[in-house]
């Protein structure tokens, strides 16, 4: 159940801006990875709001518009396929999120990170197992993040629509691997994820 139990204990010690942050496109086997960092009013929780991937695609981008319109300050930012690749989906991954928590309008002062590494972060964070189906704040970023991620792959099968990436949102489904069997990869292909390519 999302309460602000986490949050609520951060600021009785005396934190002022705690930010939920999470990320998607952590699996796919293309595209960005992309995370969000979320600042929510003491005690605001959006109506229906939950893990991102437990709600359809309607209630997400109707949650999406309620969180950028009440939250406190939010930040939407990536790790392009170029820095998968180069540094590992992990610390992509990790880029992506101090990406979100720098680029906040009102700075936090600790973030709640869904999951369980919290490193190398600008501020105090906590790593928290499931957090987007415990912390509102988390699941709002969980949001943000998957809504604007998907967006991105319509954008994405739009350039290269032989891949059917609207469909799968760059996941490996057998679809998807079949279009790699048969085109080839594209450049915005995470080569360390399709390597399966070069033993066929």
């Amino acid at each position: 159940m999302l309460e602000f139990t986490i949050e609520n204990e951060l600021y009785a010690e005396g934190f002022t801006a705690v930010c939920g942050v999470d990320e998607a496109g952590r699996g796919p086997l293309c595209g960005p990875v992309v995370a969000a960092a979320c600042i929510l009013p003491r005690g605001y929780i959006p109506e229906g709001i939950n893990d991102s991937k437990k709600l359809t695609e309607k209630k997400r981008e109707k949650l999406f518009d309620l969180i950028c319109e009440n939250a406190v300050a939010f930040c939407i930012a990536e790790a392009s396929v170029e820095e998968i690749d180069r540094l590992n989906i992990l610390e992509a991954d990790l880029l992506a999120m101090r990406r979100a928590i720098e680029g906040l309008s009102v700075p936090a002062d600790y973030a709640l990170i869904d999951g369980n590494i919290a490193r190398d972060f600008p501020i105090p964070a906590k790593a928290v197992i499931h957090g987007d189906a415990i912390s509102p704040s988390i699941a709002a970023a969980s949001i943000l993040a998957k809504v604007t991620r998907d967006r991105m792959c319509l954008e994405l099968d739009r350039e290269y629509p032989q891949y059917g990436i609207a469909k799968h949102k760059g996941y490996g489904t057998k679809a998807h691997m079949d279009a790699l069997r048969q085109h080839g990869p594209s450049p915005i292909h995470r080569k360390q994820f399709i390597r399966f390519l070069e033993k066929e």
